[in-house]
């Protein structure tokens, strides 16, 4: 029997045609999980299986315009939250951006949605970091899952030392200075309009999309918000030692059914992260693996054709 729907939820954000507008993102449905209130987008059927979508950085709840479409059609009740701090979500009474917390988040969300039932879990950059830790920490929760762009964070942890994936991250380090603040949001977002020109060479975003990416960016907090998740990976703020145990997933073997997608021009995070025989100790559920030709670090979005027919196939299994 179904779970209900907890009575928490308010919706508003469904996505009901192949491209979604930037309009859905002023109406999305709410719901209160975590102690967040999680704004997201939503298609098929609710009593269908969940599929829990999540964006990375930067970017937010609409990358997921091209695979919600077919997951509804496929059953699935899809959902694209805008993570902790990105608005409309709420940022974090706590000010706690640390992996354990978003992990938390999404299975505070698989709960509230999915109930007893069935959920899978799709993850894109920051996404699949959350992803990596919220199925290691509780492994039954989702059936499978699939990581886009970040793979297992012990499979890549000697290649993040090497020079040439140093230069790629020096936004990173540069996010660890409170000035990061004030300059990013300079010229209209210009940093954010190179990272996406270096992280996906040969790929034009679309202007209305990267405007409403900017607008979810320039919202009360939010830019603060999405830099402190560095700043707490990296150790520039406090992780909270409750939070230990959830933490511990991050660097925890995953033991579902997984796939691990990248783009083989990722300006990011090199496709030298792709290596089988160092990916496969992690995954003891089983991996399957894909490069994308032709496509960087935002392959969902840029090669939608190629990338959405394997993660409905890998589902189907």
């Amino acid at each position: 029997m179904l779970r209900p729907r907890r009575p928490n939820a308010r919706h508003g954000g469904r996505v009901t045609s192949a491209l979604m507008t930037t309009s859905s993102q002023t109406n999305p449905s709410h719901i209160t999980a975590n102690g967040v209130d999680i704004a997201y987008l939503e298609a098929g059927p609710m009593d269908g299986p969940l599929a829990l979508c999540l964006h990375g950085f930067p970017d937010h709840a609409p990358t997921w315009r091209f695979l919600m479409p077919l997951l509804a059609e496929a059953g699935y009740h899809a959902v694209a939250p805008w993570l902790r701090g990105y608005a409309p979500t709420g940022l974090a009474a706590d000010g706690n951006y640390q992996v354990a917390s978003l992990a938390l988040d999404a299975l505070a969300l698989a709960d509230e949605l999915a109930g007893d039932n069935e959920a899978v879990i799709i993850g894109h950059d920051w996404g699949a970091i959350t992803t990596h830790t919220a199925v290691a920490h509780r492994p039954d929760r989702f059936s499978k899952m699939v990581a886009i762009a970040v793979p297992h964070a012990l499979a890549m942890g000697a290649y993040l030392m090497e020079p040439e994936q140093l230069k790629r991250m020096w936004y990173q380090f540069f996010f660890q200075m409170p000035t990061a603040d004030f300059v990013v949001p300079m010229n209209d977002f210009a940093i954010i309009d190179k990272l996406w020109e270096d992280w996906s060479p040969g790929y034009t975003p679309d202007p209305e999309d990267m405007r409403a990416l900017k607008e979810t960016l320039a919202s009360p907090g939010t830019l603060t918000a999405a830099l402190n998740y560095y700043r707490f990976v990296h150790g520039t703020l406090a992780s909270d030692p409750a939070l230990d145990a959830v933490q511990a997933g991050f660097i925890s073997p995953i033991t579902i059914p997984a796939l691990y997608l990248h783009g083989a021009d990722d300006g990011c995070m090199g496709e030298q992260l792709v290596k089988e025989d160092e990916l496969r100790p992690h995954y003891l559920g089983g991996l399957d693996v894909a490069v994308i030709p032709d496509a960087g670090h935002f392959l969902h979005i840029e090669k939608p054709e190629l990338v959405n027919p394997m993660i409905m196939e890998f589902l189907k299994r």
